[in-house]
């Protein structure tokens, strides 16, 4: 099982009063990982885009993403710094029209022992944008995301 790094840079705004990024904040960094991992850019240079990188976004794509449901589990605050966060991706579920994107936020890739600051899961819904039904996956974007599938995120029990 191979992972998906994707560095993300904080902004001094994702900080709250305590001097940890905020916990609503911790969502758009996923979001961010989310989208550069899978989201093609067809003004990228070669070497810019993940491999796994194999869906159209924006205006005019002929697919939409849906979130049907996202978990997280805050491990621990993660602090304010300069370098970014390694966020780390795998695929934990293919299904027919979804996937679960699993994730796990660390401090930054160089440091040694890592922090884990947020373990959580996506539950991503691929849509038609024309008729606004779930489409299925195709072979190519299985072929590419086959690498990064691997166990689920395992939550804490309750």
């Amino acid at each position: 099982m191979s992972r998906i790094h994707v560095p993300v840079t904080l902004r001094w705004s994702d900080i709250d009063a305590y001097g940890h990024v905020n916990n609503a904040e911790m969502l758009r960094l996923l979001e961010e990982a989310r989208i550069r991992a899978f989201w093609a850019d067809e003004g990228a240079s070669v070497g810019d885009a993940h491999s796994t990188a194999v869906i159209a976004g924006g205006p005019g794509a002929q697919t939409i993403t849906l979130i049907a449901g996202q978990q997280i589990e805050y491990l621990a605050p993660a602090p304010y710094g300069r370098r970014p966060l390694d966020v780390q991706l795998w695929i934990g579920r293919l299904g027919g029209a979804s996937l679960e994107i699993c994730y796990e936020v660390r401090s930054p890739r160089d440091e040694d022992p890592q922090a884990v600051y947020a373990r959580a899961s996506t539950t991503l819904v691929l849509v038609d944008a024309v008729t606004e039904r779930p489409r299925r996956l195709t072979v190519e974007e299985r072929a590419a995301w086959a690498e990064y599938v691997d166990e689920p995120v395992r939550f804490r029990q309750r």
